[in-house]
């Protein structure tokens, strides 16, 4: 097992820290390199840290929650994926559908469902679809309003988390426009494919299904906020995870780096330490700078979360900045431990996987830019508005 450093300042009470760092001790790193090669969903470890009060973190104490802030939220997804990035997209589509119950959800939709993450409930984030990709503005999987009950049929794609998902929020296209539902797994016409397409080479939490909806009878407040605002919430949604899925790099970057100096510090070339090679000590020397300043930032994230203050920047700038930290890492870790680093007995591929499928997945760094000029060019309006 590899072992934290001890390099990394606590963003975080260690109150906090100390048991999530024995209950990932426990529950995730044993089986973290199996998730990986066999490519499972990890649903013993997701119902361990959903039984000890880690999947509903940020929920009120009524709710079955711990009531804390998104601080604590990005210290869970940086732990978690410390030991497997695999575990930490495993929770990160909980969390999407969680938030999005809980921000725009009815009353009665709450009450039945946030206390089930409490319990274990394992969620995805069933947006994209074979057709559109990323942009869901307009839809094949349709909704119809049928007396007291909406009807959706349709086909959503490569959904990660979707092998094992208890329940889905899906986007479909209403007579108003596209809208986000409720739906569990088990309902009449509710299924689920393997494609061809199935697998990916980093972040591998179980093959990325279709979800098939044949004629699915939902009740009326399974539609999730306002019937066509589907998009807005869906994106609010992805303002708050992509915060922890920048998280959930730092992990990745911190692995990576913890491993890299261990064996540095321990492997010796031409009667010297290879960590003693000034090439070697300014790898280190730019690989700690970039993780530090990446970890400031998605903190400050998370704090930004809790004030609702300039999310969608904030958020957006740490995950760019943390998933390129990460693949950086991860890079340059393979290089300093030379052979060993691309042995496939060593964790240097998984990290380096793991890392640049992050760079793509919730939220590709180009996605990010646009996101962050979008909210420049508004500042810029706001300020020109206020002088004039």
């Amino acid at each position: 097992m590899q072992m934290p450093t001890g390099l990394w300042t606590d963003l975080v009470e260690p109150e906090f820290l100390a048991p999530l760092r024995r209950a990932v001790a426990e529950h995730v790193e044993p089986d973290a390199d199996a998730i990986d090669r066999e490519d499972v969903y990890p649903v013993a470890a997701i119902k361990e840290l959903a039984r000890q009060g880690y999947t509903s973190l940020t929920l009120p104490e009524d709710l079955g929650g711990r009531g804390l802030g998104f601080a604590h939220c990005a210290a869970l997804f940086e732990e978690a994926s410390y030991a497997s990035a695999a575990v930490g997209i495993s929770l990160i589509t909980i969390l999407q559908a969680q938030t999005i119950i809980r921000l725009f959800g009815a009353d009665s939709l709450k009450s039945t469902v946030l206390p089930e993450f409490g319990r274990g409930l394992i969620t995805s984030y069933a947006l994209t679809e074979a057709n559109h990709g990323s942009d869901v503005r307009s839809l094949d999987t349709k909704a119809v309003r049928d007396g007291d009950r909406w009807i959706l049929s349709g086909r959503k794609s490569f959904i990660t988390s979707g092998s094992a998902a208890e329940a889905y929020v899906i986007l479909a296209e209403t007579p108003v426009g596209v809208s986000a539902f409720f739906v569990r797994q088990g309902m009449d016409g509710v299924s689920t494919e393997e494609g061809p397409n199935a697998a990916t080479f980093g972040l591998r939490n179980g093959p990325h299904v279709d979800l098939v909806l044949d004629r699915v009878a939902l009740p009326a407040d399974h539609l999730i906020g306002v019937e066509g605002k589907g998009v807005r919430q869906a994106m609010t949604t992805l303002d708050y995870s992509r915060t922890m899925a920048a998280a959930i790099s730092l992990g990745i970057a911190r692995a990576a780096f913890d491993g890299a100096l261990a064996f540095a510090a321990g492997r010796s070339a031409f009667d010297r330490k290879i960590l003693d090679f000034q090439g070697i000590q300014w790898y280190f020397a730019d690989m700690l700078t970039e993780i530090d300043a990446a970890r400031l930032l998605t903190y400050e994230a998370a704090r930004k979360l809790d004030a609702h203050d300039d999310i969608a920047r904030f958020g957006s700038e740490a995950k760019l900045l943390a998933s390129r930290v990460a693949t950086g890492t991860a890079a340059r870790a393979v290089q300093i431990c030379g052979a060993y680093g691309v042995m496939e007995s060593a964790r240097f591929g998984r990290y380096l996987r793991d890392a640049k499928a992050y760079e793509i997945a919730g939220g590709s760094s180009e996605i990010l830019k646009n996101t962050i000029a979008k909210w420049l060019q508004q500042h810029v309006i706001r300020q020109q508005e206020a002088q004039s």
